[in-house]
């Protein structure tokens, strides 16, 4: 019942997407003026692939925070607060700055490098730094975030791209239109991968020693899921910009409802980002119409929010 409910949900939220923003759209006028009419063009060529890509990275962005969450066995990580979304942007820039002809493809794949490279840096520090506190593994994802940050500013500045970095970091599905999003195609790939693995995964988190006693190479597992990961993260990054907090509020809350276990708990998770996705969406459209804000600010305000309070109820459970 939860799942069905989820679904009809997005379901809902996915149509009303495809008729809120400036032009003036419903389905009544849609179908009297006709398939060639200007109305057509503009839900075919603008509103479904945004809600496509809204989906898409929603779903995608989620099951990344499950992953992570489940691999460093910590509630509170995610691809923005271990270095990962800040690596692809990294990546990014010196695509821009060495090889600024490279098609969007090639940019993804050099992303997709620098963030695996970032979040193996995050749990190699993890592993160095003895951990007396589950809010020490946030902390340090932060602070890494904002030394790969610091760099990509610093590079930004010295090369007068401050404003380029500002507006394509800055998660923004308005610049989404048809052949511009189809990048994302690479994340429902993941997330059936991701839905394979599962139970390596959850028995993966369990620890290493636990889980090599069960015979699974936990060294290919935990590759397995930081490669989703960072390419998840690439083609969000590449595609629409960064969106924070996501893959930390829908997997916690998901796993308050249901438990752990990452085969169940996957679709609801799929469902959830790509609810919560749409409606900051179309939230932003609806607030300051006809002017839009970005999914990175209303999304950074509602998941600041949560993540604060998930670090507040930790520790007054650990109390």
């Amino acid at each position: 019942m939860p799942l069905i409910l989820a679904g009809a949900g997005v379901l809902c939220l996915a149509l009303v997407s495809l008729f809120v923003g400036v032009s003036d759209l419903g389905p009544l006028k849609l179908l009297a003026d006709g398939f060639d009419s200007a109305d057509m063009q503009v839900l075919l060529v603008s509103r479904l692939p945004r809600t496509i890509a809204l989906v898409l990275a929603g779903a995608g962005l989620a099951i990344t925070g499950l992953i992570l969450q489940i691999l460093v066995r910590n509630r509170f990580v995610e691809p923005s607060t271990v270095g990962t979304t800040e690596s692809a942007s990294l990546g990014v820039l010196l695509v821009i700055l060495l090889a600024p002809d490279m098609p969007v493809t090639g940019r993804m794949m050099v992303a997709c490098v620098f963030a695996l490279a970032g979040t193996a840096l995050f749990i190699a520090i993890l592993r160095a730094v003895p951990l007396r506190s589950v809010l020490m593994v946030p902390l340090i994802g932060i602070l890494l975030s904002g030394v790969i940050g610091a760099v990509t500013t610093f590079l930004a500045f010295r090369y007068d791209l401050m404003q380029s970095i500002g507006a394509w970091t800055m998660g923004d599905f308005s610049v989404v239109l048809r052949g511009r999003y189809e990048l994302l195609w690479i994340i429902a790939a993941a997330v059936v991968a991701a839905y394979i693995a599962a139970d390596r995964f959850t028995l993966a988190g369990m620890g290493r020693d636990f889980a090599t006693n069960l015979g699974l190479n936990h060294r290919a597992v935990t590759a397995l899921g930081l490669t989703i990961v960072a390419l998840v993260s690439a083609a969000v990054v590449v595609t629409v910009g960064t969106i924070p907090f996501l893959g930390l509020v829908v997997p916690n809350v998901v796993s308050l409802a249901i438990g752990d276990n990452m085969r169940r708990a996957l679709p609801l998770v799929v469902l959830g980002g790509a609810g919560l996705v749409l409606a900051c969406d179309i939230a932003g459209r609806i607030l300051i119409h006809p002017y839009e804000l970005p999914i990175g600010t209303t999304m950074g305000v509602i998941g600041s929010a949560v993540f604060l309070w998930l670090l507040l109820r930790g520790r007054s459970r650990a109390a």
